[in-house]
């Protein structure tokens, strides 16, 4: 299948060499010509400009944006005239899922379908394959499930979750139709703040093991620092990195 891709910074770039790696034909364009340039060295049909870029999609045009949310509508804006009704536009970022609402409102009389796909897999989804959480209409969801089950990465040798039998579903594969326009940015953001969360939690516990010896440092007066009670109850000098790798063994936390 064909698909153009707008935005080759490292998850825009490494997605295409995915698809391309399994038989997809991508059309690519970056505000900066190096990323496009390098690309084509790969095997991707270069675009000079926006409409260089439109001119070398075929109809009914696929349009994938992986550019920062703050420029999402730009973009759109300056697509929106150069497409035509059927066209499909993608956000693969991280918008504001009430934005992908008023986008695909906005797009509905032209008769451009919008989709909202959250993308997770950062610069591991070469390799690995991106978790897909996807909003949008059915029946344009259902045309691209050629890309997102390249995307995707597969059962593998994941085991199955209890009470799975027959054929792999979609969210086995590692992408999944989440509802309507917004549903998958909705599902995304979730995600986001279930990983800053645990990002956190990381860090604050990490930094309480690093200190765990504060009780042989001498301590300064100040206006500002409560005195520590009972130093000798901190004499931990710990190996964070051993502690860490120890808890990738079958630690709950890892």
């Amino acid at each position: 299948m064909q698909l153009g891709m707008i935005g080759l910074g490292r998850m825009g770039a490494n997605m295409v060499r995915r698809l391309m790696k399994d038989g997809h034909e991508c059309v690519v364009y970056n505000r900066s010509p190096a990323p496009v340039k390098a690309m084509e060295g790969e095997g991707a049909i270069g675009a000079s400009d926006l409409d260089d870029f439109i001119a070398k999609l075929e109809t009914p045009r696929v349009v994938w944006l992986m550019v920062p949310a703050a420029v999402v509508d730009q973009n759109i804006e300056a697509l929106v005239d150069k497409l035509d009704e059927g066209d499909i536009i993608i956000d693969g970022g991280n918008s504001y899922y009430k934005d992908d609402i008023a986008r695909a409102k906005r797009l509905q009389p032209k008769g451009i379908h919008y989709m909202d796909v959250g993308t997770s897999g950062g610069v591991w989804g070469l390799e690995r394959g991106y978790c897909l959480m996807i909003g949008g209409e059915d029946a344009s969801v259902a045309h691209l499930d050629s890309v997102f089950k390249s995307l995707a990465p597969g059962v593998g040798d994941v085991a199955r979750s209890r009470g799975l039998a027959g054929e792999s579903s979609q969210a086995e594969q590692g992408y999944l139709h989440c509802g309507s326009v917004g549903a998958g940015h909705f599902v995304k953001m979730v995600h986001n703040g279930i990983e800053y969360g645990l990002m956190a939690a990381y860090a604050e516990g990490l930094n309480i093991l690093k200190h765990a010896n504060v009780g042989k440092v001498s301590q300064e007066v100040d206006a500002e620092t409560s005195p520590l009670r009972n130093p000798e109850d901190f004499q931990y000098d710990l190996n964070l990195a051993d502690i860490t790798e120890v808890w990738r063994r079958g630690s709950v936390v890892a």
